[in-house]
């Protein structure tokens, strides 16, 4: 999977921080540790130094195991003088064998080692007569120092690499904020909204941008309704030739009978055409008009209500109607019905129900009907303007645009419609809003 760019923007900045703050990490830590184990082993040795000076006075006295325990410095330090009359300890026991060989057999020598699990830090000095002093610091404390510095610096190092990624991704956030606007703008666009346009930038960067982006909108605005406004001119200039002709259409199929064999037929022929003409030039002029006028402010409507009455001018229709209130255009709604039950009739035989149902915050509008169905390949162009028929799906005598304005009003209104198969046999179209309130 492909990250986005954002994501990428965030992933830079945090392993950027993470390098420099782990080159910075490691060279803190070798500093400090080293520094801190330099200065433990200084003192450790200055002390050493002055203690052989102590011990060499009182080689071969009695005493010598006072003055050992006198020296010592803390519960984890031990001292040993070994000799040939064998080794005199003080402090921590510690076995003399579990020192290490080079240290005790070629002193003087200074190293960091575990005994009996606990880290110490070893001074040799050698002695009078071939006597050999040990003094055994405990480093547990030292230990404890560098570990929680190194915690923190661990720390430090992942706390920067995050708030790298998070500086990253606002920084990409207000970036890429004009492109999401661009983005938005020009879905709109797609969407019908030929109003849409970009703020005004006050980056120079931008402001080019926003510019010409506006006005390519503007102008594909003004060219949207020259030409919605010609097809609306065309089709008010045919409304009176064609409102004679229907009506000289519905005379001569009164006196049809009168006119023999391909006489007849052309006139069947003729009047068809005229009919679907006039359907043609109303659907035109309905498109106009959507392309050319804002939507008025919306309503509730009480959609299973406006099916009823939609219904009620025609052939009854089996229905399954869900109290269902939405907001939106009583003239859109009332047309996308209508339509819905044209196509249905004209292609399917009719609708064999009509059902409002709520689904959780939408409801639906459904359309069935018991026809040919739509095949799959098909389902997005029959609501292509002109998409008249197909031998699938019954015959070719529509104007072509009654889907298409449904699929208009559908999006003008906020919602989505689509076509799927039916069980046994033929199609159910949907239309699917955003629900305003269940309660009828």
């Amino acid at each position: 999977m492909k990250l986005t760019l954002r994501c990428r923007v965030a992933l830079s900045f945090g392993l950027g921080l993470l390098v420099v703050t782990s080159v910075l990490a490691v060279a803190t830590w070798n500093l400090a540790s080293g520094s801190m184990l330099r200065q433990r082993e200084a003192s450790a040795t200055r002390q050493a130094e002055v203690n052989v000076r102590l011990v060499e006075r009182s080689l071969g006295s009695p005493g010598l195991g006072d003055l050992l325990n006198g020296l010592t410095a803390g519960p984890d330090s031990s001292i040993l003088v070994l000799g040939p009359a064998g080794p005199v300890t003080a402090g921590r026991a510690v076995d003399p064998s579990r020192l290490p060989g080079g240290l005790v057999g070629h002193p003087p020598g200074t190293e960091r080692i575990t005994v009996d699990g606990l880290p110490v830090l070893a001074v040799a000095r050698p002695l009078a007569g071939g006597s050999v002093y040990v003094e055994l610091s405990g480093t547990r404390q030292l230990e404890g120092t560098l570990a929680l510095l190194g915690a923190v610096l661990v720390a430090g190092t992942i706390g920067a690499a995050l708030l790298g990624a998070a500086l990253g991704s606002w920084a990409s956030r207000r970036a890429l904020k004009p492109l999401a606007e661009l983005s938005s703008a020009a879905g709109r666009i797609a969407g019908g909204d030929l109003h849409a346009r970009l703020p005004v930038q006050d980056d120079p960067d931008l402001a080019a941008l926003a510019a010409k982006f506006n006005s390519t909108a503007q102008a594909l605005e003004r060219r949207a309704l020259r030409d919605a406004r010609f097809a609306s001119d065309v089709s008010h200039e045919l409304r009176s030739p064609l409102t004679t002709m229907v009506n000289a259409g519905a005379v001569l199929r009164r006196r049809g009978e009168h006119l023999p064999g391909t006489a007849g037929t052309a006139l069947e022929l003729l009047t068809t055409e005229v009919d679907r003409f006039a359907r043609m030039v109303t659907d035109l002029l309905e498109i106009s008009r959507a392309d050319q006028t804002d939507d008025p402010r919306p309503e509730e409507i009480a959609l299973d209500a406006l099916v009823r009455n939609v219904i009620a001018t025609r052939a009854p229709v089996p229905l399954a109607l869900e109290p269902a209130v939405v907001l939106g255009d009583r003239r859109r709604l009332d047309r996308v019905v209508t339509n819905l039950l044209d196509n249905a009739e004209r292609h399917a035989g009719g609708a064999v129900l009509v059902s409002v149902r709520v689904l959780g915050p939408r409801v639906r509008l459904e359309v069935e009907d018991a026809g040919p169905g739509v095949p799959e390949r098909l389902r997005e162009e029959i609501f292509e303007r002109f998409a008249r028929g197909t031998a699938d799906r019954g015959d070719d005598t529509g104007s072509g645009l009654g889907l298409a304005l449904v699929r208009e009003h559908v999006h003008r209104l906020g919602g989505a419609v689509w076509v799927e198969d039916r069980s046994p046999r033929g199609a159910r179209f949907v239309v699917e809003m955003v629900l305003r309130s269940s309660d009828g």
